[in-house]
């Protein structure tokens, strides 16, 4: 079958021409959300399986939508406007406390990719009483990560002050002295302290929670029972990116650039410590249930979880990544593969 690329939309065909006697197969449309206004490096796996075709192949049309936070994705999905979501686990978790119906499935960057960045005259957490701390919205990851930081200090937010600051505004933020910490992406903490020679990194939230799950693939249990052979096509096509940008860095570094709007330095040092160092991306299945229960009651602890503590066995569906990881064959020989 003849195949052609269409755009950089993230919109996928199967293919634009074939045989007159043999039919074209109609390709799956699956509508996803981003939790990001612009595509960070933690979900950069999209534009990768994009880019190199793993939908195309999966025989999936991919339709992506970037938001502000990962609760309108929750939101979004729970209303059934978006398939499949991205998200930390936080409103994924709290959203099926709260009887949201909904189930993890795989996972972006399954270990934080975050920093909490502040000007060097906040030298420990304790020095963030009484200072103007950016986050997205209550709930949302960069609040949740700043309220583990202030408490590991003794700290709660009424000891400082929150302003909502959009998501591309954190650097702005930071070095017009609008707020003084901000959760930052590893790639946007590169290129705010290149900017700005007075900021740097508090807190590293990986050294901070090294067992915290981060990234989550999710979708409702509804969808699920009517689309498990999509959900094991996409987490097909997600796998063969990450395992490709482990295998590619030449190749994956500018399409994460062009993706996140960082320039392939900043990248390249990104990639370095995300992939060459801490294997952010799973290349199996990804889904440690240690982990997600460790998570669960971190969020317990910090009075994250709304509701009660879901069990792992019902918040995560490891059905279609397992199918997925059997079809490619595991990956092992390296301490980064999970």
């Amino acid at each position: 079958m003849k195949r052609c690329l269409i755009g950089f939309s993230l919109v996928l065909l199967a293919g634009c021409a074939a045989p007159s006697n043999q039919a074209t197969p109609t390709p799956t449309t699956v509508e996803i959300g981003l939790p990001t206004d612009v595509t960070s490096f933690a979900n950069a796996d999209i534009a990768v399986a994009d880019q190199q075709g793993f939908f195309r192949d999966a025989g999936l049309t991919v339709h992506v939508k970037n938001l502000s936070s990962g609760v309108p994705v929750v939101q979004g999905v729970v209303g059934g406007s978006l398939d499949i979501g991205a998200s930390s686990i936080e409103p994924v978790v709290n959203a099926h406390a709260q009887g949201g119906g909904l189930v993890v499935i795989g996972s972006s960057a399954d270990r934080l990719t975050v920093s909490l960045v502040t000007p060097k005259s906040v030298a420990t957490p304790a020095d963030l009483r009484g200072k103007r701390l950016g986050i997205q919205q209550v709930g949302a990851f960069r609040e949740v990560m700043t309220r583990m930081v202030l408490g590991g200090a003794g700290l709660t937010p009424a000891d400082a002050s929150y302003v909502a600051v959009d998501a591309n505004s954190y650097t702005s933020a930071l070095t017009q002295g609008r707020i003084q910490a901000a959760v930052l992406q590893y790639e946007q903490a590169v290129d705010a302290m290149q900017r700005d020679g007075d900021l740097h990194v508090l807190a590293d939230l990986a050294q901070v929670r090294p067992d915290y799950f981060y990234g989550t693939y999710f979708v409702t249990t509804n969808w699920l029972s009517h689309n498990r052979d999509a959900a094991t096509k996409f987490l097909t096509a997600i796998t063969r990116a990450h395992r490709f940008m482990y295998s590619n860095r030449a190749a994956t570094i500018p399409i994460v650039a062009a993706t996140t709007h960082f320039s392939e330095q900043v990248i390249g040092q990104a990639y370095d410590v995300l992939l060459g160092q801490r294997g952010v991306f799973p290349v199996n299945e990804g889904l440690d249930a240690g982990r997600i229960a460790a998570t669960v009651a971190t969020m317990a602890q910090f009075k994250i979880l709304s509701g009660s503590p879901p069990a792992t066995s019902a918040l995560v569906d490891t059905g279609p990544i397992a199918d997925a990881v059997k079809g490619l064959g595991a990956w092992s020989g390296d301490a980064r593969w999970h």
